[in-house]
């Protein structure tokens, strides 16, 4: 499980083999820290196949994983199926390529990571995400309203709206947002 507090922004350099373990953790969702974006590559990340991603990070997020840990790339639960103190891959999956963006990112792109969450009764200010992707959504929106920034999201399958309530939350790449207002239908969003 996370928490939606993105520990870390990076990015990832080369991939090596395409497994993909589905371990199911707890994530929450709030951005505890920005450090610079490292490199993000993918070889040939296609949703037939699935891919590996080898991403560069700071070596104290690593500093006490293990081989099939989770982490979350973009607030996609992923499984560590190698690791060095500055790198770690994982194996994205076909079905996890077809529901995310992680097909999308080229080197350099920046991604939201987070470690899974450890029952040593740490504090957590988010809200427990699973890191279980459903869709990806479009950003319709964007406004003010006073100090706030209000943003409008069209989910790409529109049947996932009948999950999303107001006042629950969401998490975007990783980061844990309530939702002030939800519309049904086929032009539905929630914001």
């Amino acid at each position: 499980m996370f928490t939606g507090i993105v520990e870390c922004i990076g990015s990832t350099p080369f991939p090596l083999s395409s497994t993909h373990n589905p371990i199911t953790h707890t994530l929450t969702a709030i951005v505890k820290l920005t450090t610079p974006s490292t490199a993000i590559s993918a070889l040939d990340p296609s949703p037939e196949t699935g891919t590996t991603l080898t991403i560069s990070t700071p070596t104290f997020l690593l500093s006490d994983a293990h081989l099939g840990d989770s982490i979350s790339i973009n607030g996609t639960c992923l499984t560590i199926t190698a690791f060095t103190p500055g790198t770690f891959t994982v194996g994205v999956s076909p079905e996890t390529l077809r529901r995310t963006n992680l097909g999308r990112l080229s080197p350099s792109s920046p991604v939201n990571l987070e470690r899974a969450v450890a029952a040593s009764g740490m504090r957590m200010g988010g809200h427990y995400v699973q890191g279980h992707v459903d869709t990806v959504a479009t950003i319709a929106d964007v406004r003010d309203d006073g100090e706030a920034r209000v943003i409008r999201l069209k989910p790409r399958e529109k049947g996932v709206l009948q999950y999303v309530v107001e006042k629950g939350y969401v998490a975007l790449d990783g980061a844990s947002l309530t939702v002030t207002q939800v519309k049904d239908g086929e032009e539905g969003w929630w914001e």
